[in-house]
């Protein structure tokens, strides 16, 4: 089977933005079928498995009992399926010329790897970080160790010829709220922490925030650092729609997933992970999927031709301080151990990385986040990050009390169903957030 990042590449070489669906289902037939469908979409596609919730902790018993019992499962469960099955799901269907990665959410992902490997795939993504803070309980320590584990087995299979490939989670810490500079400095650091430990196909990921213009700042400062830190390493920018409070109305979600793609075109990513606009209702169908893929891949090609110069991806940002603050924080990181692994567990704790909201026993907590009226998320406190002054945005903005917080969290949602109603609102002009009670 090609490589996963080579793939991307050709893609990329022709001007086309890769779209990807967030797919998965328990069913063997079902999970090849929707496979195919994303193969046959009017778009330049790679595929997905998305793995269910029980994999991913690694509660295999259950999850045998659920497919015996005939329990629904909210994903494919490629490590209770044998290999041989998996092997037909993808028989046919996935080649050189559509690659499929598989997508879990683990902060102890071995199990993982073995059962990917073991059908013939080399390509899946997360991060001793970012698949270990937000979504369990693991202690860092056990997570960083997990990964390395993960990482070099992976790095194996190139000896016999395969192209093995992981993408960082990092650019997606929470989902949303999480200011750029960390997005961008923990994907940056967990893709040298996958080449420490012999991987040479790597893509980094930032996800779709409220506000176009530092989106763009943030997506060139990403590219940027991977090209002077990843020199000797097959890399590519991915950009993910928007992971908060999606808009409840088809046309308000269609935009939305529509301005993605135009940002993922004028910023440089090559990759695009693609919502639908059945994300605020349900788990969505196949053939929505395919229609948001072909969406995306629409909005991207008019974006391209409207305008040329983003085809030499020369983007022209505005500096806000989020090259500054990352540049920061890696730094920071790098000097606290040569082994990037051991060096991500002493700078959490120590708080030099911190992420706001999110309530793991082994992040400070003292880090918090504003979004401000426009959408542009601000630092309300630092904590012990070594970032204080770096960006130009003034006075901090006060810590948000719940209300707000409910508010921001929502700011996305109701931007685009006002825009989508026909009133006068445009992203990034949204109604002010309540004031503090």
């Amino acid at each position: 089977m090609s490589g996963f990042g080579s793939f991307v590449a050709r893609a990329g070489a022709t001007g086309a933005l890769v779209v990807q669906p967030r797919m998965g289902m328990a069913d063997p037939l079902r999970m090849r079928d929707g496979l195919r469908a994303t193969r046959e979409a009017d778009a330049v596609t790679v595929g997905t498995i998305t793995l269910d919730s029980y994999t991913r902790t690694g509660d295999l018993e259950a999850a045998r009992r659920a497919l015996s019992e005939g329990v629904g499962l909210n994903g494919y469960p490629i490590a209770t399926h044998p290999a041989d099955t998996t092997r037909e799901v993808l028989r046919g269907v996935a080649d050189a010329g559509f690659p499929v990665q598989v997508r879990h959410g683990s902060a102890r992902p071995e199990h993982i790897v073995r059962a990917l490997l073991g059908a013939g795939l080399d390509a899946t993504e997360g991060g001793p970080v970012s698949y270990c803070l937000p979504y369990s309980r693991t202690p860092l320590r056990e997570a960083v160790d997990s990964w390395r584990r993960s990482c070099e087995l992976l790095a194996t299979t190139a000896e016999f010829g395969a192209e093995p490939h992981v993408e960082t989670f990092g650019g997606c810490l929470m989902g949303q709220l999480c200011p750029p500079s960390l997005l961008v400095a923990v994907s940056v650091l967990e893709a040298l922490f996958f080449r420490q430990h012999g991987l040479r196909g790597i893509s980094l990921s930032y996800a779709q925030q409220a506000d176009r213009r530092q989106d763009e700042e943030a997506l060139t400062v990403l590219g940027r650092l991977a090209g002077e830190l990843l020199p000797d390493v097959d890399h590519h920018v991915v950009l993910y729609a928007y992971m908060g409070v999606f808009p409840r109305s088809p046309g308000g979600a269609r935009m939305l997933v529509e301005d993605a793609a135009r940002l993922a075109v004028r910023a440089g990513a090559a990759r695009l992970i693609v919502k639908t606009t059945a994300e605020a209702h349900r788990i969505p169908t196949v053939g929505e999927n395919v229609r948001a893929l072909e969406t995306a891949a629409a909005a991207a090609a008019d974006e391209r031709a409207r305008t040329p110069l983003v085809a030499a991806r020369i983007p022209s940002v505005e500096d806000t301080g989020v090259e500054a603050e990352a540049r920061a924080l890696i730094g920071a990181v790098l000097e606290l151990d040569a082994d990037i692994g051991r060096a991500l567990v002493r700078a959490f704790a120590a708080g030099y990385l911190d992420v706001p909201y999110c309530l793991h026993p082994d992040n400070a907590s003292r880090a918090r986040s504003s979004l401000a009226p426009d959408g542009r998320l601000h630092w309300s406190s630092v904590g012990s990050m070594p970032i204080a002054g770096l960006s130009d945005g003034g006075p901090r903005p006060p810590i948000l009390g719940s209300s707000e917080l409910l508010a921001a969290l929502s700011h996305v949602q109701r931007t685009y169903d006002v825009r989508a109603a026909g009133r006068p609102s445009a992203v990034g002009a949204a109604p002010a957030l309540p004031a503090r009670p």
